[in-house]
């Protein structure tokens, strides 16, 4: 069964960073391809960025700047760094995997607030 299980999200003030983690499991993952996408309030799901089975990396243009994606392959394990978020980076975050793009973890929450 394929797993993907986000986590680290929380509260945090405009300016301040956080580092997502998607545990993966179920697949061989060093094979695939894996995404990260957001949902803010009230909007559709958003492509934030793609980290490729040979580590190559794509972001959403507004996003390239200020988030990092990376994997660990050992560990099966997608990491996305953000870095200054701003009040209107609030979404749930959630991974994906071109293993499957039907399949999707849970989501962790970033609230980014004074």
């Amino acid at each position: 069964e394929v797993q993907l299980v986000e986590s680290g999200g929380g509260l945090v003030q405009p300016g301040g960073s956080l580092t997502l983690s998607c545990l993966a499991s179920g697949f061989t993952f060093s094979m695939y391809d894996m995404k990260w996408f957001r949902q803010r309030p009230g909007k559709g799901s958003e492509w934030v960025s793609t980290i490729n089975s040979g580590g190559g990396t794509l972001y959403a243009p507004s996003m390239k700047s200020r988030f990092t994606i990376s994997r660990d392959n050992a560990k099966s394990i997608v990491y996305l760094q953000l870095n200054n978020l701003q009040p209107e980076d609030t979404a749930m975050y959630s991974c994906r995997t071109s293993y499957d793009q039907t399949i999707k973890g849970q989501g962790t929450q970033v609230t980014v607030s004074s």
